[in-house]
């Protein structure tokens, strides 16, 4: 245990930002592709040293071979991180087309079984595999996740603690995995089930204070359970290298637009936790988030979430409405109003139900991911 009033090294908290609180940084998880089967491609080690000169830090592997993290930059406002990102998908899709290969973005790929699955060859990801053993072979999920800068560490915790009861509605908003091992599940997000095999996942419980969060990430460092703490995949957590709340819950979103959404409903729910006067705090038991959660991934848009206080069950998009109204104000001082809007546009039709109308019309799995290649670039 660290000396009373230090912190261990990786705690220290980053110092604000030049651009000011509460920029934001898009990480996408994305599935390489064979341009003839439309099977995830296993080619990460080729790809990655093909990536335009000075770009290959904003790519970076992942645990599975068939999987590639695209990061963007700090940025103060949504639209430049979108931007940004579409340059970054862009130059991928460059890079991967002469090797017969494409990109996509989807929660999951919607045919690949385990059986196929290359772990990578890096460290960190030797290591999950070494701790995992073959719960790290399951087929590969893939998320979005949103960083938002705060003003400091204690902001950070209060953020994070009031992000996560509106964990399952981010979750409902983003689902977009409905298929798994060539099946239609039943669920909205087969991911969210899919990656809650692994430990050390799903929503945290509150931390009183930074200290109290500290020592409850330090103790599984200290005794070698995890490395550091980016093992630690729960849905919503302080970042303390970035000075920033990052939001995981969500499935990877195909298009850009849709990224672009629900990012500056995360950038605008964090503003209006740390600074807004609006009573946003709902009480929330922990077994009411699991199960809303739970609801969220089965669901999506369609789910009656719980709300203790009312006794009931109301509808998401019910819930979503009177989130965007909040936020709106918000949205205005960040910028980002325009993709705030169109959060309600996503919420009646989200990606999880674009996809199976397109299973539904073309009849072929091969020829969803098709669709969902070609709609990798799409900015409209």
């Amino acid at each position: 245990m660290a000396a009373p009033g230090t912190l261990p090294a990786w705690a220290t908290w980053a110092k604000p930002h030049e651009l000011g609180p509460y920029t934001v940084g898009i990480e996408e998880e994305v599935m390489l592709l064979d341009q003839l089967t439309w099977a995830l491609a296993h080619r990460i080690d080729s790809v990655l040293p093909r990536l335009p000169h000075g770009r290959t830090a904003s790519f970076t592997a992942e645990t599975h071979g068939s999987a590639l993290e695209i990061q963007t930059g700090v940025h103060a406002r949504i639209p430049d991180a979108i931007e940004e990102l579409a340059a970054l998908r862009t130059e991928l899709d460059t890079t991967l087309r002469p090797l017969s290969m494409r990109a996509a973005s989807a929660g999951t790929h919607p045919f690949a079984v385990w059986q196929e699955i290359v772990i990578s060859a890096g460290e960190r990801y030797q290591f999950v595999y070494g701790s995992m053993r073959e719960l790290a072979r399951r087929e590969p999920t893939f998320g979005l996740h949103v960083h938002v800068g705060v003003p400091d560490s204690e902001a950070a915790i209060h953020a994070a603690n009031r992000l996560r009861t509106h964990i399952p509605l981010l979750l409902a908003l983003s689902v977009n995995s409905p298929f798994w091992q060539g099946r239609d599940t039943g669920l909205a997000s087969a991911r969210t089930p899919l990656f809650q095999a692994f430990p050390r996942v799903g929503i945290p419980r509150p931390f009183a204070d930074y200290a109290e969060f500290v020592e409850s990430v330090d103790v599984l460092i200290r005794c070698d359970a995890v490395p550091e703490p980016t093992f630690l995949w729960w849905d919503v957590r302080p970042q303390p290298r970035f000075g920033t709340v990052e939001v995981r819950i969500m499935d990877a979103q195909t298009t850009l637009p849709d990224t672009a959404a629900i990012a500056a409903l995360v950038q605008s729910i964090v503003r209006a936790e740390v600074e807004g006067t609006e009573h946003m705090e709902r009480p929330m038991p922990q077994e009411v988030l699991a199960e809303n959660r739970f609801l969220a991934a089965r669901d999506g848009m369609d789910a009656e979430l719980i709300e203790p206080e009312l006794g009931r069950r109301v509808p998401a998009r019910e819930l979503l409405a009177d989130l965007v109204t909040i936020c709106g104000p918000h949205a205005d001082a960040l910028g980002c109003r325009a993709e705030l809007e169109r959060v309600t546009t996503l919420g009646q039709r989200t990606g999880a139900q674009r996809q199976l109308d397109l299973s539904r019309r073309l009849g072929s799995l091969p020829r969803v991911v098709a669709v969902l290649a070609d709609d990798f670039l799409v900015r409209g």
